[in-house]
């Protein structure tokens, strides 16, 4: 086993932490932790990523089930999107989430898997430990900020799926999950599973933690039904804000509007209070509906424009780290 302190590498942009920078807590996975992180990053490089560990599919799925480690597919790109916008973070954070594809014909063994799963997944098992071998590579990126997985062992989320109001089948597994519909019963699997013990101390001594966007059965959810970081996130003394989707009606949400996101956070943890909520305006149909579900969980809305403005329903990094400020900077 490899041990030793972190090597120092050069970042053209990264700036030593200063005591007056806010620090932040950002949960969630995939996609969406990283439109957070990329926001982030700019605004403070005190972050702490912590990412769920329930992704069984593509290289992720492969590795997790071949070695029987933590997926590291949406650690990587949690990495990815801290990376500096410069020669130095655009070149790893590209290394990262390279793929190879075997060429016509041949069936590799290498073929769809990304490189920095690769590279993870070996720091892992040089170092033997998960939290470890994810600083290493945060310091070979010059990432802005640390990525930690929620929980210590790999998880899996069941979920029900129902259809004309009646409840369906169980469906095992993140990405079948992702991809059934109409999504109810959600439950992780070992549902008593220990939380990363840096993830639940970096979540007590935050300033802010931000839940979402992202899959919200399947990336923001599974926060809240892991009990240790569901005590966590319910005792912290920092702010909690949620940031919406853009998307609120996409495969695994198909029927809900924005109100019932909101619901569905205090249904499943009815003791999780919360301060802001942040909303582009173009996702919200019902404003003042929304507002009360807001309220519900003890949260105030913040209407910002933070889609990208093509009109995709992806977040624009400047824009979102705008609002970001403007929130941290007004309730501190």
């Amino acid at each position: 086993m490899y041990t030793g302190i972190l090597p120092i590498i050069p970042s053209a942009n990264k700036l030593p932490a200063s005591d007056s920078e806010v620090k932040v807590a950002a949960l969630g996975g995939g996609h969406g932790l990283a439109a957070s992180l990329s926001a982030l990053r700019l605004v403070t490089s005190q972050v702490t990523a912590v990412v769920t560990v329930a992704d069984d599919g593509g290289s992720s799925g492969r590795l997790r089930e071949e070695l029987g480690v933590l997926p590291p597919g949406d650690l990587r790109m949690a990495l990815s999107a801290l990376c500096d916008d410069t020669d130095w973070g655009r070149t790893w954070r590209d290394v990262m989430q390279h793929r190879f594809t075997s060429r016509e014909g041949v069936s590799g063994s290498l073929d769809n898997h990304a490189l920095g799963n690769l590279l993870i997944v070996t720091l892992w098992e040089l170092l033997g430990d998960p939290v470890a071998g994810l600083r290493w590579a945060g310091a070979l990126l010059g990432a802005r900020g640390e990525v930690l997985p929620m929980a210590s062992v790999p998880l899996t989320i069941e979920g029900e799926v129902r259809g004309n109001g009646v409840p369906g089948a169980l469906i095992s597994g993140q990405s079948l999950l992702a991809k059934a519909g109409e999504v109810e019963n959600v439950r992780l699997v070992p549902e008593n599973a220990p939380a990363c013990r840096e993830a639940v101390s970096a979540i007590h001594n935050a300033d802010w933690v931000i839940l979402g966007p992202g899959s919200w059965y399947t990336s923001v959810l599974p926060h809240l039904l892991l009990p240790e970081m569901r005590q966590a996130l319910c005792t912290t003394q920092a702010k909690r804000l949620i940031t919406m989707n853009l998307d609120v009606n996409d495969q695994e949400a198909t029927g809900m509007n924005a109100a019932d996101h909101l619901h569905v956070i205090s249904r499943y943890a009815p003791e999780f209070r919360v301060d802001v909520v942040l909303a582009d305006p173009g996702s919200i149909g019902d404003a003042e509906e929304f507002k009360q579900a807001a309220a519900m969980i003890g949260a105030r809305v913040v209407f910002g424009k933070v889609g990208s403005s093509a009109g995709d329903a992806v977040h624009d990094p400047l824009r979102l780290a705008a609002a970001y400020r403007d929130i941290f900077g007004g309730q501190k």
